[in-house]
């Protein structure tokens, strides 16, 4: 493997993506244009590159490499990959590396709202949703259960963050999403009227008696219908709520009086994406 380099200096200037730049940083690392990710495991480096994105550079654990792994890196041939051993890398990023194998990716520009929209019946709507453990499962429920697309507010966790591509196993790279952009996202109301103006229903996630079943048979009969989810703890601000055409609970026993928001989400899924 000729593009295989051995890591002998830790503060080489290449590593500092992997060692020294936070996720923000790696966000903003071509600003304006598009920065940076690292994608975790083979699976989900796989997902990336099928889905067209563009790999910087591979960190391997010397050892590690199997039929999956060196199809990977065959697909790759001119891309540098550094190779320590595990305890190295730990050292070097701090954490034990999934499967032994992280790939830094070039981000690309996110579409429109209504590019991501465009075909779509089932969408899920993410309001300020903090946790990127929160949003990677999310994600892996929406691919599992028949949502097309995601959009998230600006108040998000980025869907690109290590964490969050982790746990949705790399199913960011497959289920379309973008961010909402300010101008519709400031004022709550206003990314619900773009919803409106592209012909969906909108269908809240909250606790309130004025509400709908999540089995009522008008929400799984509508054509276009968006999902709406709200921030942890807090859930969906009332103006949301308001704004929306249908407010749904999930009926729950044993005194139980809500969800974590990505538990949420994939009942919803499922009984709405049918």
């Amino acid at each position: 493997m000729n593009n295989l380099i051995e890591i002998t200096d830790l503060n080489k200037s290449e590593l500092a993506i992997y060692a020294q730049l936070s996720e923000v940083q790696l966000l903003r690392y071509h600003e304006p244009a598009p920065g940076l990710f690292i994608a975790e495991s083979p699976k989900v480096i796989e997902r990336a590159l099928d889905a067209g994105y563009e790999p910087v550079s591979f960190l391997l654990e010397t050892g590690s490499i199997n039929d999956h792994t060196g199809k990977i890196l065959e697909r790759c041939c001119d891309v540098p990959v550094y190779a320590a051993t595990a305890e190295i890398l730990k050292g070097l990023t701090g954490y034990q590396l999934t499967r032994g194998l992280l790939c830094a990716m070039k981000r690309t520009a996110l579409p429109t709202v209504s590019e991501v929209c465009k075909n779509a019946h089932r969408i899920a709507v993410l309001e300020d949703v903090m946790n990127p453990t929160n949003v990677g499962a999310i994600f892996r429920s929406a691919a599992a259960l028949n949502m097309d697309a995601i959009l998230l507010t600006g108040g998000c966790s980025d869907p690109l963050y290590r964490r969050a591509i982790r746990v949705s196993m790399g199913t960011v790279f497959q289920v379309p999403w973008t961010i909402i952009p300010n101008s519709l996202g400031t004022d709550n109301t206003s990314y619900i009227n773009k919803l409106h103006s592209l012909g969906y229903k909108t269908a809240a996630m909250a606790l309130s008696n004025n509400s709908v079943s999540i089995g009522d048979p008008c929400l799984q009969n509508i054509d276009k219908l968006a999902i709406i989810l709200g921030t942890e703890g807090e859930g969906l601000r009332k103006a949301t709520i308001a704004a929306c055409d249908y407010t749904v609970k999930i009926p729950m026993s044993h005194g139980v009086d809500s969800l974590n928001v990505a538990a949420a989400s994939a009942i919803a899924f499922w009984e709405l994406g049918k």
